[in-house]
């Protein structure tokens, strides 16, 4: 009896050592999650969205950050970062004040801009150059030529919606082919190689602008705006972390140097790549710490 009563009590102890352990535990993740040197970067599967989250990560790690990166949806983005307990910090590729509009309505009360990583985005459908049409409003008389198909990219982009009301506003008799980013471009380049008609939804900044000779079909009814890839954050990051959010202010890209940057992730891989192009661009993008 004794024996059992001593193992009882030793058992007792164990899990009251556990109990605390964990709770100290638990104590150290919160703090770790606060540390002003570790950033929670959210970022699309699209080409210049990963292009200025891996240049990011390249340049903080440089600087003794510890860079967090998560894959997800935009919408799942603007949701996540909007929470008061967000786990994200940053998203450097919101489409504002148009494409995502109805993202900002949603979230934008609990979410702050902090700057631009490129002023000069655009979307339309895109065609290459040897396509003999120059309008939206040219593609139903050459419906057979496209296959009566716009391929799209993923159902929570902006451009995604855009299009479908470019179908009702133009009363183009297409459907709009669902499938990614990469998928986009594959489709793309292989009606290329093959001289067919294509027409994809597109947009700038992109890599296929410089490896293909494209344009945009004209859009007189103007449902394709000109926005600006914003860097958004969520509330209260600033005075968390000031030193990082000094960098996502001040960082900036010109279209030549996010075509460099694109080239150098396709050829090298993104953390490669982007390694590489900060390294060769390291005074421009250290400017952006002070």
């Amino acid at each position: 009896m004794m024996k059992l009563r001593n193992l009882g009590i030793l058992l007792v102890a164990a899990l009251l050592t556990v109990s605390v352990s964990s709770c100290k535990n638990s104590g150290k993740k919160k703090e770790r999650s606060k540390d002003k040197k570790e950033v929670s970067i959210f970022y699309p599967n699209w080409s210049e969205g990963i292009a200025f989250t891996y240049l990011s990560k390249a340049a903080l790690e440089a600087h003794g950050f510890k860079v967090d990166l998560t894959n997800l949806a935009p919408g799942m983005i603007y949701g996540e970062l909007s929470k008061k307990d967000s786990k994200g910090d940053v998203f450097l590729d919101a489409w504002l004040p148009n494409t995502h509009k109805d993202y900002w309505a949603s979230y934008g009360d609990d979410l702050v801009k902090l700057g631009e990583s490129f002023s000069e985005g655009t979307t339309g459908l895109v065609v290459p150059a040897y396509v003999t049409i120059n309008s939206i409003e040219e593609l139903n008389a050459n419906k057979d030529k496209f296959d009566g198909e716009i391929i799209g990219i993923g159902a929570g982009a902006g451009i995604h919606a855009n299009t479908l009301k470019a179908i009702d506003e133009y009363k183009l008799d297409f459907e709009q082919i669902t499938s990614s980013g990469p998928a986009m471009v594959a489709s793309l380049e292989k009606a290329i190689k093959k001289q067919e008609w294509v027409v994809v939804t597109g947009w700038k900044p992109h890599f296929k602008w410089t490896k293909n000779d494209l344009k945009y079909l004209e859009d007189p009814k103007g449902i394709y705006p000109q926005d600006a890839c914003t860097i958004i954050s969520r509330k209260g990051f600033a005075q968390d972390k000031p030193e990082a959010a000094t960098f996502f202010k001040n960082f900036k890209l010109e279209e030549a140097q996010l075509y460099e940057l694109m080239t150098a992730i396709k050829d090298n891989g993104e953390e490669a790549g982007a390694t590489k192009w900060y390294k060769a661009n390291k005074v421009l993008v250290d400017s952006w710490m002070k």
